[in-house]
């Protein structure tokens, strides 16, 4: 190489390299690296990254900011990330200047051919007209009790029974995949009117929701790769993209037949005439949407409702399990309530007589602790720990950050939850007590930007009620009857997904409860701490 050639490269380098310090030295977030920024970073830590990030999020005082690539005119832009679990910023970003941080392109791009412009993939006018019938249904009365009749069928006629099958047989069940396939059977019903029976006896194969799974998990694998790539594999028909496609033309003739059939029945032209009280049927009266647009209305809603509430539920059993002066005090409660509606003039009752009928709505409310219990989990392990928003125009965020146009936010839920600085020095100890007023009778909710477990502002969760009402059925039905416990040897860790799994299940030990038992055991602070015998979260 010429003299000449060599000047030229080592002046490049040169001035890479000073324009390298001279960034990344306003970055107070993990190492960037020249060229590749924090992609290391990533990589090595893609099995805790959750913990990551919130070990990040401590160290920088609530955010901070990174690059995924070190590249000039790529890292101030769309290669900028900003980090934060600040409640200051988070109100700034989810509500205060709500239309200048919508979802974007880039994740609009990505979960398009699953969701279409579903009300959880659009932003602007699309996202407005689709929340405002969205919101009108989800205030109604029919709704709640829809999905009152599906929880409570699901729970009665399929959950209990193999629960009892397992505790007779002293068989292990993998808690996480049994309330997957509970809550795909009622969003299901629930969103377009159909039960694809998942949970049945012996837990049959339905291929509608194998290849809404098979979708799902091709959509999230986008996320690792650049655009630019994955579009290039779907062009070319390669790897998981050709398993998005098939699957999505498998989900697209079921739904397309469901659809049809159900314009027919709403117009009296064949079939059940009967009142519809799903929200595909609610969404074909309340205006002129297509075929394809109420696809994606049944999908959108079946994506959001599946999830999240089995995923909190599985960590709901598992810090239960292993906290057992918080579950004396629930299955306590759940008795005190039940012996106060079917008791008989004061005078003690059977508790297996309990068990004969499902909660009412109004027994479901009066669950306070539960309901403490339910929230304290879902502070610390949220369905969905990191969300994502684009940066439209230039702004500032409330604790001094800039944030350029064209960057993006990316806001920790999982973080939010365990920093001392907004939960105090026991952040990351199970304490339903904290959701609860000093006499320990009602609820007390915490404010929504240091509990975003149901996001906040515009975007906050309309079926977050919903998600409730569904979790303390499960959770108290299973209560009432069975203590569990982790099955010896299996290990209860975090998949990196968008969605907080656990990565192999979770297998538990289902045991018969003795309710006279626990009925007769001592109360009070003195016999709760003694059963607190188990580590903290």
């Amino acid at each position: 190489m010429e003299a000449g050639t060599w000047a030229v490269v080592v002046a490049a380098v040169a001035a890479y390299m000073a324009w390298f310090w001279r960034m990344s030295r306003g970055l107070r977030g993990p190492r960037v690296w020249p060229v590749l920024g924090s992609l290391p970073g990533l990589v090595q830590h893609a099995e805790d990254m959750h913990e990551w990030i919130a070990g990040n999020l401590r160290r920088a005082g609530g955010t901070y900011q990174t690059c995924i690539f070190a590249v000039p005119g790529v890292a101030r832009r769309g290669g900028l990330v900003t980090v934060t679990c600040d409640p200051r910023n988070l109100e700034h970003v989810l509500k205060a200047r709500f239309d200048n941080y919508p979802k974007g392109p880039f994740w609009h791009a990505v979960f398009l051919d699953l969701l279409g412009d579903g009300i959880f993939n659009s932003d602007g006018e699309t996202w407005v007209a689709q929340r405002k019938t969205a919101a009108l249904e989800f205030t109604t009365r029919t709704l709640r009790t829809a999905m009152s009749r599906w929880v409570s069928r699901s729970i009665h006629h399929r959950l209990l029974p193999i629960l009892a099958d397992a505790s007779a047989g002293k068989a292990h069940v993998d808690l996480q995949d049994l309330l997957l396939r509970l809550t795909f059977d009622n969003i299901c019903g629930l969103a377009f009117g159909k039960d694809p029976e998942t949970l049945a006896q012996g837990l049959p194969h339905n291929e509608f929701a194998s290849a809404f799974d098979r979708a799902t998990e091709a959509t999230l694998n986008r996320f690792i790769f650049p655009e630019c790539l994955w579009r290039c594999k779907k062009w070319l028909g390669l790897g998981l993209e050709t398993t998005l496609t098939r699957s999505m033309a498998h989900v697209d003739q079921y739904l397309a037949a469901v659809i049809k059939a159900r314009r027919l029945e709403l117009a009296g032209k064949c079939g059940d005439t009967a009142v519809h009280d799903d929200l595909l049927s609610r969404f074909m009266r309340k205006g002129s949407y297509s075929d394809e647009s109420l696809q994606h209305v049944a999908l959108n809603f079946i994506l959001a409702g599946r999830d999240t509430s089995s995923v909190a539920l599985s960590w709901f059993f598992w810090l239960v399990s292993t906290h057992p002066a918080v579950e004396h005090k629930i299955v306590r409660e759940l008795c005190s309530v039940l012996a106060a509606s079917r008791g008989a003039g004061g005078e003690r009752v059977d508790p297996a007589l309990w068990l004969a009928e499902p909660f009412t709505y109004e027994e479901l409310d009066r669950l306070v602790y539960l309901k403490a219990a339910l929230s304290e989990t879902l502070r610390l392990y949220p369905s969905v720990p990191e969300d994502s928003k684009h940066v439209v125009a230039d702004d500032y965020l409330p604790d001094g950050t800039f944030v350029p146009a064209g960057s993006s936010v990316t806001y920790s839920i999982y973080s939010a939850g365990r920093m001392k600085t907004v939960w105090g020095e026991d952040c990351l100890e199970f304490r339903p007590e904290r959701w609860l007023s000093a006499d320990g009778t009602k609820f007390e909710p915490h404010d929504s930007y240091k509990f975003v477990a149901f996001n906040a502002g515009p975007r906050i969760c309309l079926g977050k009620d919903l998600a409730y009402l569904q979790m303390k059925n499960i959770a108290g039905s299973v209560l009432l009857r069975h203590r569990l416990a982790v099955a010896p040897g299996h290990r209860v860790e975090q998949k990196m997904s968008l969605t907080l799994f656990m990565k192999d299940g979770l297998r538990m030990e289902v045991r018969p409860r003795d309710l006279s038992a626990a009925l007769d055991e001592p109360c009070g602070a003195a016999a709760d701490a003694k059963r607190a015998t188990a580590p903290c979260a």
